[in-house]
């Protein structure tokens, strides 16, 4: 199967998703066409459960494109999108901003409709940044990655430091932590959705250095890779991705690192086609995990990343027992 062919498969899937999306509430089955009361029902579908649908897959292609990334720059097939410490710079910023501003009833508005998509941005970011200025840069990816790790153990302490301090925090954080589509409006599915365009474009700039670093360090060099520039522009582009995704969406386990895997086993090993359709994989993926999230126990509705856990995790596991080697290059 041709790469285009597969992004066409992966995209009629996330268009069916969609529809399902739109028709799937915590009442059940309630079909676009269907009439409401007053356009109640209208409302619901076209302003609550479309963007929520949408968003669901720009920030699952997010992720996707940023395990993509990081697999690639780090050679490492167990690399997420979280490996510099976005995610812990994330939750420590959630968690200070909610220790700040308080759960109140309106602050909790506030918060959950600016502030903590905000905060969580910025802590991403500024997480990142961190591990570089650790890191001392980007010539070394073994340094980089282990700066990463460090930064992300110490900034996770910090933040169960704020949470024994401020237990009145801990349900709201854990929704954060848990992943959650709910939050997302039409105003977070077009930044994540631009986000993607610009992700997208840097990524591809940077193809060919990720083809030229799977075969090493040395051959990527004498292949005349600016490794230097490579990695900057890389590195920024899986932080803005992973960054944006987190903001609006919280924690999000194993899509990220699943999709690549997934695209791999359908033999596409170049990093032209990969990062397209791990970027696709990864929206169907939290696209179909947030279907089932609304709809498995409804009219309850389980946290969108406790179900991407437990199928990514489930995959891993039978990759594992399956093929020995098939998680390695």
């Amino acid at each position: 199967m041709s790469a285009a062919r597969a992004l066409l498969w992966l995209l009629a899937a996330a268009a069916v998703l969609i529809g399902l999306g739109i028709a799937i509430g915590s009442s059940g089955w309630s079909p676009p066409w269907a009439g409401g009361d007053g356009g109640g029902n209208a409302l619901i579908l076209w302003e609550i459960r479309l963007p929520r649908s949408l968003g669901a897959w720009a920030a699952g292609a997010l992720l996707g494109l940023g395990g993509a990334i990081a697999q690639g720059l780090f050679r490492n097939p167990l690399a997420d999108p979280y490996l510099l410490g976005s995610a812990s710079g994330a939750s420590l910023a959630v968690a200070v901003a909610l220790a700040v501003f308080g759960v109140g009833a309106a602050p909790a508005h506030w918060l959950a409709q600016f502030g903590l998509t905000g905060a969580a941005f910025i802590g991403s970011l500024a997480a990142v940044l961190l591990t570089l200025a650790m890191a001392k840069g980007m010539q070394q990816g073994l340094r980089l990655l282990l700066a990463g790790v460090v930064v992300g153990v110490v900034l996770g302490a910090v933040k169960e430091l704020i949470l024994l301090a401020t237990p009145q925090i801990m349900r709201s954080m854990q929704s954060f932590m848990l992943g959650t589509t709910g939050f997302i409006g039409w105003s977070g599915v077009g930044t994540m959705l631009a986000v993607l365009a610009v992700c997208l474009f840097g990524s591809l700039a940077g193809r060919r250095a990720l083809d030229a670093l799977a075969l090493g360090e040395s051959t990527a060099r004498s292949l005349g890779v600016q490794l230097g520039l490579a990695r900057s522009l890389l590195v920024a582009t899986m932080a803005l991705a992973t960054a944006a995704a987190v903001a609006q969406a919280g924690l999000i386990a194993f899509v990220g690192l699943v999709a690549p895997h997934l695209v791999r086993s359908l033999g596409f090993g170049s990093h032209g086609g990969l990062l397209l359709l791990s970027a696709a994989g990864g929206g169907v993926l939290l696209l179909a995990a947030d279907v089932a999230a609304r709809w498995v126990v409804a009219p309850q509705e389980l946290p969108v990343g406790l179900i991407t856990a437990v199928l990514g995790g489930g995959y891993l596991l039978w990759l594992m027992h399956t093929r020995p080697i098939g998680i390695t290059r």
